[in-house]
């Protein structure tokens, strides 16, 4: 698969967490302001069809696969 066939730059972003980020993030997510954006689901058996909608640039959010 071509993943730059649309010219899209795909990259990550690392960066070492210290204590009290880790701690404020808790408190975010634990107040209900941090909430994942879930796009599709998919069984491990449509593992393919999963990758493939992520391939082509469809997904807005994550893709989960449902072990």
């Amino acid at each position: 698969m071509d993943f730059n066939k649309d010219k899209k730059k795909f990259g990550t972003f690392l960066q070492k967490a210290n204590q009290s980020d880790l701690y404020y993030m808790k408190e975010l997510i634990e107040a209900g302001n941090v909430k994942p954006v879930i796009d599709r689901c998919y069984k491990l058996s449509e593992i393919i069809q999963a990758f493939n909608y992520f391939a082509e640039g469809h997904a807005r959010g994550k893709i989960v696969l449902i072990i």
